[in-house]
């Protein structure tokens, strides 16, 4: 159950989009960010909850020569089977979910305004509901599907078949619009991300 006192703002957007800025930005102006994929990484280390798990579903294939996952492989599995990234899933968002609603707690104490970084908070909504973590607002980082493309096959270094691959295996950014309670447009550059991210910090504090 979400607490009373603190209000909380999930962010999410798409692969590529420069969610990470965003919440780079908000933790620079000394707001508390509760970061689903460094949470993911630390619930798959080695002899972490959801280790053996992972292990037991991928096979030991998924590992490198220290025994710890290899990230980088278990990507490629799910972005090229969805069956398989639901399995992923379906192992790693309990073990996530259940510890965001503990920071979520511990933080509460002591902050008024909390925001939840989760690259799929909008696919996974209804179970976070049903986890207890309940959001006043969504904020969307968003940029057009070619702006993505562009951006995410430069990141990683990546050809465009690989790059259309890894968007397809999201839900449309456009789709995700229609649940945003905000929209942070990031096609421009960073000077104007700033800009619009004090407009709208200045709007909600």
């Amino acid at each position: 159950m979400k607490p009373n006192n603190v209000k909380i703002i999930g962010i999410t957007g798409g692969i590529a989009t420069g969610k990470s800025t965003v919440s780079n930005i908000i933790k620079k102006a000394g707001y508390i960010v509760i970061d689903a994929d460094k949470i993911a990484r630390e619930v798959m280390k080695k002899g972490a909850p959801a280790y053996e798990e992972i292990i037991d579903t991928f096979g030991k294939e998924v590992l490198k020569d220290d025994k710890t996952i290899d990230r980088k492989k278990l990507g490629n599995i799910i972005f090229a089977d969805i069956l398989w990234r639901e399995k992923l899933n379906n192992i790693v968002h309990p073990y996530i979910f259940n510890r965001m609603e503990e920071l979520i707690d511990q933080y509460s104490r002591q902050e008024k305004l909390l925001f939840l970084d989760i690259p799929l908070l909008i696919e996974e909504l209804d179970k976070m509901k049903k986890d207890g973590i309940n959001l006043d607002e969504i904020w969307l980082v968003y940029v057009d599907e070619a702006t993505q493309l562009d951006r995410l096959m430069k990141r990683d270094s990546i050809d465009r078949l690989e790059g259309i691959k890894r968007i397809k295996a999201q839900m449309p950014i456009e789709l995700k619009r229609e649940y945003a309670t905000r929209i942070i447009d990031n096609r421009g550059d960073l000077e104007m991300l700033n800009r619009q991210m004090i407009k709208i910090m200045d709007e909600i504090i």
